[in-house]
């Protein structure tokens, strides 16, 4: 049964509601958690979870250890996004933030300042063998022009896009409503990687900036030598090293939302080169947003903001369905799970009517994929048998899976976010928080 016996009820969990590749086995692992959205094992074999407190207010860092919950350390800013460990140092990424946390309870802020005030934020932090922490900063808006779905507006109006290098635009300028003024019939003209009311010329040169957005970055575990890896990537939500020492990242892409809609734009797994640009804002994958098949339903085919592209993107290592919500993954390197070298990813699907341009669809996600890493094909491993998120259905198996880890015991442990309540999708049950356990039988 479950590692946890707890009286947590709020929450049907129906390991059977799961459906799994034949030759495994699911089982409820712990439950009662708020809003987890990070998991990490620690050197001595417990589990630290991230907690982002976007559901209760109180980001904080959970340990798991022989059945019972502790509170490591708390009140972090909102939300918090990841954490990872690294010879008993805790790296806690939050909203603007990299703080690290000693054994004895001392934090430090190694890093600072980050452009973490719109849209998305800045990641969980990886190590990689050359002795530095690497992590990903997302976008300020959807797709590069902030707008009436920017609510973060309001208290940060100056915040927009910052390129990491010099950029020139096209100079094409989005209308939308004023809310900055008491006038129902006042509008305002933005720009593209420029502020809310803010147009934009022919040919206006934005220069690079030291802390862009949408982005790669890569420092010192001290947090110096902050330095730009990579860029163009709309939100990095998760970046790891396979055994060569090969980056890897989730990235959500553009949502049908906002001053410049983009429809159908497919999450990606990406494989990250040293350098490159991966086409925010103006490219899905390797293709260009103006094709036809990126046109929503309302709105205008998105057009070119950049008259200069850096270079051509790469297509990504594997392409998963638009809206499916990538997050976190692991590679199995375990002997006896499955195919040695694989990734597998959480997809926590879609939030309607926020990321769909009103279409619900609630079969996007909610599921963990199995990615073959000679091929980049993508499979189902783990799913409801319904193929809709439990909180659709009011069946006992996946809400929204956000993190994947394997563990020392060579099972994979599935993060599974608070169930949602059934009126609102985007209205969260506290202390609904799983943690799933899928073993080889």
């Amino acid at each position: 049964m479950s590692a946890i016996e707890s009286s947590f009820n709020s929450r049907n969990l129906n390991p059977l509601d799961i459906y799994v590749l034949p030759g495994y086995t699911v089982e409820v692992f712990a439950q009662g958690l708020n809003s987890p959205v990070s998991m990490v094992f620690d050197e001595d074999g417990s589990i630290l979870i991230g907690e982002s407190g976007e559901v209760d207010g109180n980001a904080r860092v959970m340990r798991l250890r022989n059945g019972s919950y502790e509170v490591v350390a708390e009140g972090f800013n909102v939300p918090l996004s990841g954490v990872n460990v690294l010879n008993k140092d805790k790296y806690v990424s939050h909203k603007g933030l990299i703080t690290l946390l000693k054994e004895d309870g001392r934090r430090y802020n190694v890093i600072s300042g980050l452009p973490s005030l719109g849209d998305f934020g800045n990641s969980q932090v990886e190590f990689s063998i050359d002795g530095k922490m690497y992590f990903g900063q997302g976008s300020a808006t959807n797709s590069g022009v902030v707008g009436p779905d920017n609510s973060w507006t309001a208290f940060h109006p100056y915040f927009h896009d910052f390129p990491a290098e010099d950029i020139e635009l096209v100079g094409q300028n989005f209308v939308s409503y004023n809310f900055f003024s008491y006038s129902p019939t006042d509008y305002a003209f933005t720009g593209a990687f420029r502020p809310f009311g803010t147009p934009n010329r022919p040919d206006y040169v934005v220069l690079g900036n030291l802390r862009p957005t949408s982005c790669i970055y890569r420092s010192e575990l001290d947090g110096s030598n902050l330095e730009v890896y990579a860029w163009g990537v709309t939100q990095p939500y998760r970046v790891k090293f396979d055994r060569f020492n090969r980056m890897f990242a989730t990235n959500l892409t553009y949502d049908v939302r906002g001053s410049r809609p983009i429809k159908d734009c497919p999450d990606e797994f990406l494989f990250i080169n040293h350098g490159s640009w991966y086409g925010f804002p103006d490219f899905c994958g390797n293709l260009p947003v103006t094709l036809p098949q990126f046109r929503p339903d309302v709105g205008p085919q998105p057009e070119f903001l950049m008259s200069r592209h850096p270079m051509i993107p790469t297509k990504p290592f594997a392409i998963i369905e638009p809206h499916a919500g990538v997050r976190g993954f692991d590679f199995d390197y375990t002997q006896k799970f499955g195919t040695y070298g694989n990734a597998y990813v959480a997809l926590s699907g879609s939030i309607y009517p926020v990321t769909t341009g009103g279409y619900p669809l609630p079969g996007v996600g909610r599921r963990i994929v199995r990615i073959d890493m000679n091929d980049g094909n993508v499979s189902t491993f783990a799913i409801n048998r319904t193929g809709l998120g439990a909180s659709f259905t009011g069946g006992g198996g996946f809400e929204r899976p956000m993190d994947v880890v394997f563990g020392p015991d060579e099972a994979m442990y599935v993060l599974d976010y608070n169930m949602a309540t059934p009126m609102n999708p985007n209205l969260y049950i506290p202390n609904t928080g799983v943690i799933w356990k899928i073993s080889r039988t």
